[in-house]
């Protein structure tokens, strides 16, 4: 079994009672943003940090750490997976797969 390495800006998250491991890539920041619209890195973090996403802005987001993680998943698979811990643990998932990507002592 892998683990998030947090050194490298990796977060972990379990999805149908599976561990995955998340990251984000340049090229999937680059093409979040497109999706949804940022205007730049930073204001996409803050918007996610904020707490004013939609749950689809959510999915968009683990879906690219999933990829980044080598763990891709069908938007299908993930808009149908159980997360433990529920909603809730998927946005805190997502929040800190984004603070360790924009954290200086990640690698």
């Amino acid at each position: 079994m892998t683990m998030a390495n947090p050194a490298r800006g990796e977060v972990e998250i379990v999805i149908d009672g599976r561990p995955h491991v998340m990251r984000l890539t340049l090229g999937a920041l680059a093409t979040l943003e497109e999706e949804l619209g940022s205007e730049s890195l930073v204001a996409l973090a803050e918007r996610f940090e904020s707490g004013q996403i939609r749950s689809g802005e959510l999915l968009k987001l683990l879906a690219a750490g999933l990829r980044g993680g080598g763990n891709p998943l069908s938007d299908d698979a993930l808009r149908n997976a159980a997360f433990d811990g529920g909603a809730v643990a998927a946005m805190r998932a997502g929040i800190a797969l984004l603070a360790r990507t924009f954290s200086s002592e990640a690698a």
